[in-house]
Order: C-alpha cells, then structure tokens, then sequence
C-alpha cells in the first residue's frame, strides 16, 4: 500500500475519532437548556463533559494538522474555499470552550443564561457547517487549475449551500443530538436521565428519517464504488441497534451502537470520496487526488513513523481519562449549585 493511500486512511481515522467524540460534546451542549432545568442539573451536565471536552477537540487539531502535512494541496484549497464556514467554526469553538469555562463563576442567573446560550450555539453551528463542509466534500465543488498550475477553489459561501449539504448538516445536528442524549443516559441519574431518555427517542427517529435520505443520495448520486454500500449498510443496522437498545434502557451498548454509526457513516463517505480528496463538481474539470495533493514521499515516511510512535501513547492517555472518570453524575451531586467560584473568593 502506498503511504499516500496510507495517510488518506489516517485521515479518515481522526475525523471518526473527531466526530465519535466531539459529536456527543456536541450533543450535550445543544441539550443543556432541555435536560437541565435548574442550576444543579446544568451543572450536572456540564460536569459530564468536564473533563473530556477539551481532549475530544484535539482529534480535529491534529486531522487538520496531518492534512496539512500529507496532503498540502488539499489543506490549502480546502482552508481558501470554505474560508468562511471554517472560520464560523472556529469561532463558534472558541466561544463554547470559553463558557464551559465562564459559566460557573458568577451566581448571577442572566450571566450563566448567556454562556448556556453561548454553548447552545457553540455545539449547534460546528454541527451543522462541518456536515455542510464534509456534504460539499464527497459532492465535488467546482476547481479550476490557476496559470502556475495549482488547482483551485472557483466558487463563493452559497455554492455550498446546495440542498444535498444542507441536508447533510441536518442529519450531523441529528445525529449528534442523538448520541449526546444517549450519552447523558449513560453518565447521568435522576431526571436528567429520564429527560435525555426521552429526547433521545425523539431525536433518534428524526435522525433514522435523515440519515437514510443522507446516506442513500450520498450512495446512488456520488459512489461509483459497490463496495461503499457495506458501511453505508453497516450504518444503518447500527443505527436501529443503537435505538433498540436506547429504547430498553441499554445505554451501554446504545452508546456503542450510535457510535459505531458514526464511524461506519465517516468510512462511507471517506470511501465514496477515494482517490479524490477533493473531486471537480464538472467530471471533465482537474480533481484534487492522493496523488497530486500529496506531500514527498520524504515527509510521509517521517509521519508515518511519528505517528506509530505516538498515536498508540495518545489513545492509551484518552482512554484512562475516560475510565477515571466513567461514573455517574446528577444534581445531587453538585454542592452549592448557585455559589459562583468568583463569589466563592469575594466572601
């Protein structure tokens, strides 16, 4: 196998991981006003995430980083022509980190009211723009080959607004909506849970009825490989695992279901997607390929090796962080709920 074939496999892994992962974070946070409906519970919700949150968003760091590297070509075309939506991202990000961060240091009810809502939207909008940004991906955008012979982005923000990656950022959102109450079934107790329970029955046939539509037109329009329908397939039965299993209070194994329907749906449209990294939306126009987007064979043999080396230390690291702190978490749990840690310090 050559290491160009190699890295485009390592890519599609971390953006699994990414969404695996950050798509529960993502979750929790649009649910936080839903399932949380005092001080307490928010905190109790926040409090899941606490110590995972941060660690998941390195996964898409280091995606964009490998790209980088690997695949040089593909990071530049891709960060100049969906500049905008990228850079939305970004900030909504930042914006959420910073109130997971805020929310707790004033007792204050509107201050906490604005970062709750700053994290709503900070989970909701990343959602949505990188099912857009992966729809338009596996879709083709329309590239042009400059006068020095780059290939490049020819288009504007709309042209990615077409109707198959919109509904592509709906199924992400649903989706993600899905495995976030699944997961606060698994981390929480009390009314909390019952409350993700029932949200999570709710969102998880909304998603059914998405991501059937998603994946189907994904398939049939944008697949010239057979074998994509394994994991589209794979995905599908995965999904109606995962909502049995939510459905007789299994969240164990409803967790693992959901989140072996994201992976399966990543390997699908990374699949769809292969050799290209960035296919013309014209068939008869230039594509970005392996081949051409590509790093030296120099610099792929250097990160091959850091990455065998290190990859294996950082899973080891993330999953002790998540066995630490497996158990449950509810309102009773929270001490002084109302007590802001700035207020703390002033008393």
């Amino acid at each position: 196998m050559e290491l160009t074939t190699v890295w485009f496999i390592l890519i599609a892994v971390l953006w699994t991981g990414y969404f695996v992962l950050e798509g529960f974070d993502f979750g929790v946070g649009m649910l936080l006003p839903v399932v949380g409906r005092d001080e307490a519970e928010r905190r109790a919700v926040v409090t899941t995430l606490g110590p995972v949150w941060d660690g998941n968003e390195v996964w898409v760091l280091v995606a964009g980083g490998a790209t980088f590297a690997a695949f040089p070509e593909w990071y530049a075309t891709l960060f100049s022509g969906f500049y905008l939506p990228l850079f939305l991202i970004l900030v909504a990000l930042i914006v959420r980190g910073v109130a997971f961060e805020y929310r707790s240091k004033r007792s204050d009810g509107a201050w906490r009211a604005r970062w709750d809502a700053a994290i709503v939207f900070g989970s909701f909008l990343p959602a949505l723009l990188w099912g857009v940004a992966f729809s338009n991906i596996v879709r083709g955008v329309p590239l042009v080959e400059s006068a020095d012979g780059n290939i490049e982005y020819d288009g504007g923000f709309f042209n990615l607004l077409n109707p198959f990656a919109l509904l592509g950022g709906l199924t992400f959102v649903a989706i993600f909506l899905t495995h976030g109450a699944i997961f606060l079934s698994l981390k929480t107790t009390g009314e909390i849970r019952e409350r993700a329970y029932r949200v999570g029955m709710l969102t998880g046939l909304v998603a059914t009825v998405l991501a059937v539509a998603f994946l189907l037109w994904a398939q049939l329009a944008f697949s010239d490989k057979t074998w994509t329908w394994i994991p589209v397939l794979a995905a599908a039965v995965a999904w109606l695992g995962s909502v049995l299993m939510h459905r007789v209070r299994r969240e164990g194994l409803a967790f693992t279901f959901s989140a072996l329907t994201i992976a399966l749906a990543v390997v699908a449209l990374f699949g769809m997607l292969y050799p290209n990294v960035m296919p013309n939306i014209d068939p008869a126009g230039p594509s970005l390929t392996i081949d051409n987007a590509s790093s030296t064979e120099y610099t792929l043999t250097i990160m091959t090796w850091v990455a065998v080396i290190f990859t294996p230390i950082v899973l080891a690291y993330q999953s002790w962080t998540y066995w630490v702190f497996r158990k449950r978490v509810g309102a009773e749990h929270i001490a002084d709920a109302e007590v802001g840690s700035l207020d703390e310090v002033h008393v």
